[in-house]
């Protein structure tokens, strides 16, 4: 299913923790006339609905209902971080959230490329990729965890389930739906670095049948470890639900989550120095480059020697405000004891808007012992508004003695991107050893009178079916059917005449599959063998992302990937641990590579052979883990040749592809490790803690950007004053170690906040 998004024009303002403390207390006289610790249960109608254990590191069962078996029978590597590890870790941003699995990177935005949460899983950017309870979530927006109740990573090709543009697996978030029962949680805490962080959980049943429940946020704080960058976001999320228990449910929900935060685009590269110069001519050169005698001043491609804390942005200039409001109507109806029939519609309209200092910008000058840096700009105000329309009927019915258990559907959606930002004046060096974001700035920043829009539209039909042959054979089966079509069209607020030349369409048809059979040597275990595939048309991005339509492909075929994955999972102890582990090939071709100035063309060939490990739930009646391990052998098999680009007309500078053939995918680790533990050591004292590891990260295909490779570790510690209240130490970053979590292809990297202290207090009625 897919989900909505759109920006508005009208201005985000600053929120403040005692919004949130006065919500608070509103949320907590609301009429109730039981407090109970846990919420009352009734009889769930709905067989297919997965249960969460709040309490658990393990879950049954992925949230989709696309996913037709339980995990341990789903030929697929699938991680699901439940609301206990997201609650002991304190994770607070989907960046927090995804670092308890291995396998995924971060990657940066920019401008054109807009900042936001981009997730890269094994090597292939998912952006796009991001639903919430599995609707589709397109925009570029920075997502929080205070209304999420776990988060489902599909790792692999993944557009039979998820539709275009899944080339390395999605991401689905699930959210706190209103239940039966009265129940109640307000989460307080208190840090290092101006943190204050306020939630409130609160459930009320109305009636038999209905129940509401509603999520308040309050956070403000400092980046530990950044100069002047700080984070300042609030959000409401009300859940109405009628008739629960009953054959025909419905459940109304409103989100509403905005920011003001201080934009940081981290550091520069230690440039290297092209060996080539750069060749003025109104003609293409002839023979062979012409070397840079300044190639001697060549960098090593890493981060720039500079002091972590060093910010180069500009503290009345840059600005970064998101917000999104989206409400959505979900209608389940049971036809009978077999089969379940759903709608959801979802509407959202969202808002990034920001003017960002990007260090070092394209200047190959910036390298260690450089004395000064100009403070370039980049820039966005981009307003979307998505509708989303899903049903799917699932169910379960024999033929002979085969059964089967299905899923299938339908999609459609409608995408309108308006993209306007900024004309920056006035100019500004900063000291890159020693940087004053409060220097003195006397530009402006108006908005530009020239934009686009982008619309895309989308229809997909899907089927799923896991056969149960006999105890120890299942077969799983999926296909899609997808039609994408996008359109940008340029406009001016002025009166001018738009740029033509930014009126662009595009549309392609594509099917994708999913097919995998399952041995059952015991009850609580399997041996996979699994093919699927994915495909990513031109202009995914329905222009707010790294994918947008361009002149050079939209007239280009889908890149298509397929992967080939021999996996096995067990749960043992009773259910209570699961352990899984999975070997994998993953080939994408017609991938898109520039094969000239103005033409790209879908030549490429990329390839990953990789292994997975991954352990959640309890060694112990007292000792808990959840992590793995991802090893990913990436290459760049076909890259097209060199050529020359130009810039500008006048300009002509040696770009060689065909080098970069044999080297390692952009923000891809060859090694990433993850472990979160804790261990009761009283029945009100437990202990934990964590352990990441991520090997170098090359933001480049040249391989000549990178981030060195960090270990980072982590503390917790939890008392139970009473059954119901509770203190949470979390020290995030114990050693307090510098280290890089994103590489950009160009111009940056990011850095990774420092050591954070937050006690949180937590009661529960």
């Amino acid at each position: 299913m897919s989900y909505i998004k759109s920006r508005k024009h009208a201005p985000c303002h600053p929120p403040r923790l005692n919004r949130t403390v006065a919500l608070t207390a509103l949320a907590i006289t609301l009429p109730a006339t039981a407090l109970a610790d846990e919420p009352k249960q009734l009889q769930a109608v709905d067989v297919s609905a997965p249960a969460i254990n709040p309490d658990s590191y393990t879950a049954e069962r992925a949230a989709s209902t696309k996913y037709t078996a339980p995990l341990v029978d789903t030929p697929k590597s699938v991680t699901v971080i439940t609301r206990e590890v997201l609650r002991e870790t304190n994770a607070t941003s989907l960046q927090d959230a995804l670092r308890s699995t291995p396998g995924i990177t971060f990657g940066m935005g920019e401008g054109g490329n807009p900042a936001g949460d981009r997730p890269f899983i094994r090597g292939f950017d998912s952006q796009g990729n991001l639903f919430i309870d599995g609707l589709r979530d397109p925009g570029s927006q920075s997502r929080d965890m205070f209304n999420v109740e776990q988060v489902d990573v599909i790792k692999g090709p993944d557009s039979a389930f998820s539709g275009g543009g899944a080339v390395g697996g999605s991401i689905n978030l699930t959210t706190k739906q209103a239940r039966l029962g009265d129940f109640g949680e307000v989460d307080v805490g208190f840090g290092t670095d101006k943190y204050m962080r306020a939630t409130v959980d609160l459930n009320r049943q109305l009636g038999e049948t209905s129940a509401l429940r509603l999520n308040l946020l309050g956070f403000r704080s400092d980046v530990p470890g950044r100069d002047e960058v700080d984070l300042n976001h609030w959000g409401v999320a009300p859940s109405l639900a009628l008739g629960l228990g009953t054959p025909t449910r419905v459940n109304l929900d409103y989100y509403h989550f905005q920011t003001d935060d201080m934009p940081d685009y981290g550091i520069p590269y230690n440039n290297p120095i092209s060996p080539y110069l750069t060749v003025t001519s109104p003609t293409a050169p002839t023979g062979k480059p012409t070397a840079n005698p300044a190639a001697s001043q060549n960098g090593d491609g890493g981060p720039l020697g500079v002091d972590r804390n060093n910010f180069y942005g500009l503290v009345d200039r840059d600005f970064r405000k998101t917000r999104v409001d989206s409400g959505t109507v979900r209608i389940e109806h049971d036809l009978n004891d077999q089969f379940t029939l759903r709608n959801a519609t979802r509407y959202t309209r969202s808002l990034n808007d920001y003017v960002v200092t990007n260090p070092g910008d394209s200047s190959a000058n910036i390298v260690n012992g450089s004395p000064a840096m100009p403070r370039s700009s980049k820039n966005r105000h981009s307003s979307s508004e998505v509708i989303i329309n899903a049903t799917e009927l699932t169910g379960h019915f024999l033929t002979g003695a085969i059964k089967h258990t299905i899923a299938t559907g339908f999609e459609i959606s409608r995408t309108e991107v308006d993209n306007r930002g900024y004309t920056v004046t006035g100019t500004s060096n900063a000291n890159i050893q020693n940087p004053n974001p409060h220097d003195p700035w006397t530009g402006s920043v108006v908005r530009a009178t020239a934009g686009t829009k982008t619309t895309t539209n989308t229809q997909g039909l899907y089927a799923f079916d896991t056969l149960t042959l006999n105890p120890q054979w299942l077969l799983n089966l999926g296909l899609r059917y997808d039609r994408f079509d996008t359109e940008q069209r340029a406009y001016t607020t002025n009166g001018t005449a738009p740029n033509a030349a930014s009126n662009l369409s595009s549309d392609s048809t594509f099917w994708s599959y999913q097919a995998g059979i399952v041995f059952k040597p015991l009850e609580n275990g399997s041996i996979y063998l699994n093919y699927s595939t994915a495909a990513n048309p031109p202009g995914i991005a329905a222009g707010d992302g790294a994918d947008s339509i361009s002149a050079t492909n939209k007239d280009l075929e889908p890149e298509k990937t397929r992967s080939i994955e021999l996996g096995t999972k067990w749960n043992l102890l009773d259910n209570r641990l699961s352990l899984s582990g999975a070997i994998f090939n993953i080939t994408k071709t017609n991938a898109k590579v520039n094969v000239d100035a103005n033409t790209m063309a879908t030549v490429g060939k990329q390839e990953i052979n990789g292994f997975e490990l991954g352990i959640a739930g309890v060694l112990t009646p007292k000792w808990q883990v959840f992590g793995g391990y991802t090893y990913l052998d990436s290459e760049l098999k076909e890259t097209g040749d060199s050529y020359w680009s130009t810039r500008n007309g006048t300009s002509w500078s040696y770009n060689n592809n065909a080098a970069n053939k044999g080297n390692q995918f952009p923000n891809t680790p060859k090694n990433s490790f993850s472990l979160w533990t804790t261990y009761k050591f009283l029945p009100q004292l437990t202990v934990g803690g964590g352990a990441y590891y991520m090997s170098r990260v090359y933001g480049d295909p040249a391989n000549t950007k990178w981030v060195p490779s960090y270990w980072r570790f982590d503390a917790m510690a939890s008392y139970d004053i009473t059954r119901n209240v509770s203190v949470r130490l979390n020290v995030t970053n114990l050693f307090d170690k510098t280290y890089y979590d994103k590489a950009y292809v160009t111009h940056m990297v990011s850095v990774a906040p420092g050591r954070q202290a937050v006690l949180s207090a937590n009661v529960k009625f």
